[in-house]
């Protein structure tokens, strides 16, 4: 088959805490108009992906994956559960105080991968901050005693953001995106959250939204750190781009490339490459065709593409297995 860069069409969320930025900022006029999340790429239960043109139009990742998995997501991609999700991310609202499993606690609960995930800023407001792990040591009993009395966050880091920073959040450490933040999201292909701490909202419903304390106690690193956000592995600048690594781990590599006048990429037959501009428009050209990308879309690169470029003014996010 031939093999072209794909448009995906999103899915979107609707929760309580969500904004209406991605819908009037980052190209997503089909969205609710309070929208809290865009999945950019996802091929899990609770949100599919589909290409949006073209001859593929209207398949899915996993109808890709089935038609041609090592052309389309790559040699790496050994077992039959797409690795990687990405997403946009609107909080107008604090998110709940949360934690995420590990493979082995996310595969016993629901029977998916755990959740390692990467937060990149894409925009935030003055003084907009998040939590990011314990600042002190803390018991078992400390934590369950504050998660219920509400005092849990004067024992997290409050951390303040700036665009362009990253954090990477491993499985185990408590977490919140804060308010005011607009954030692209790079993580294992899971939806498995353990809620901690809601600040007493109620949910559509009227009701309390639950928590799951007995099992957030059971997978939380009580260890405190010391929150940086994470430094680049390596980074390399020539006239026409930028592009830093920003981070690299046994599940995901991700790469913010700033392109100031074109840059030219390889899918080396390993792993499909993501696309998501965060900044500016390109145009995407590969075998002879042109694909353009503005702030907000994002393409699926098949793994068997070979090279393609991106020519234009733009920051773009890449992320392969």
């Amino acid at each position: 088959m031939t093999y072209t860069p794909m448009k995906l069409h999103p899915c979107y969320k609707e929760y309580l805490w969500g904004g209406t930025r991605l819908k009037t900022e980052y190209g997503k006029s089909d969205a609710p108009e309070v929208t809290a999340e865009s999945w950019e790429l996802a091929a899990h239960p609770d949100g599919l992906c589909v290409v949006e043109s073209g001859s593929l139009a209207g398949m899915s990742i996993l109808d890709l994956g089935k038609m041609d998995r090592k052309g389309i997501w790559g040699t790496a991609c050994k077992e039959m559960t797409f690795p990687l999700m990405v997403k946009l991310i609107d909080a107008k609202k604090d998110l709940s105080i949360q934690v995420h499993p590990s493979d082995l606690t996310a595969q016993w609960e629901n029977g998916e991968q755990g959740k390692a995930e990467m937060w990149y800023i894409v925009d935030c407001e003055p003084q907009a901050c998040l939590y990011f792990g314990f600042s002190k040591r803390v018991s078992k009993e400390e934590f369950l005693r504050r998660a219920k009395d509400g005092s849990i966050c004067e024992v997290l880091n409050r951390v303040p953001v700036a665009r362009g920073d990253v954090f990477y959040i491993l499985p185990g450490t408590i977490h919140a995106i804060g308010a005011g933040i607009v954030i692209a999201e790079i993580q294992q292909n899971s939806n498995t959250t353990f809620r901690v701490y809601d600040y007493q909202r109620k949910g559509v419903d009227g009701k309390l939204r639950p928590l799951h304390l007995d099992r957030a106690a059971e997978v939380l690193d009580y260890t405190p750190i010391v929150p940086e956000e994470c430094r680049a592995n390596s980074c390399v600048s020539f006239p026409e781009f930028t592009m830093t690594e920003m981070f690299s781990c046994r599940y995901f590599r991700a790469y913010r490339v700033d392109v100031k006048k074109c840059v030219e990429l390889l899918c080396d037959g390993q792993s499909f490459h993501h696309v998501l501009c965060v900044e500016g428009a390109a145009m995407i050209h590969a075998h002879g065709q042109s694909y353009p990308i503005e702030c907000g879309e994002s393409y699926l690169m098949p793994a068997a593409l070979g090279n393609y470029k991106i020519e234009g003014s733009c920051r773009v996010l890449v992320s392969r297995v």
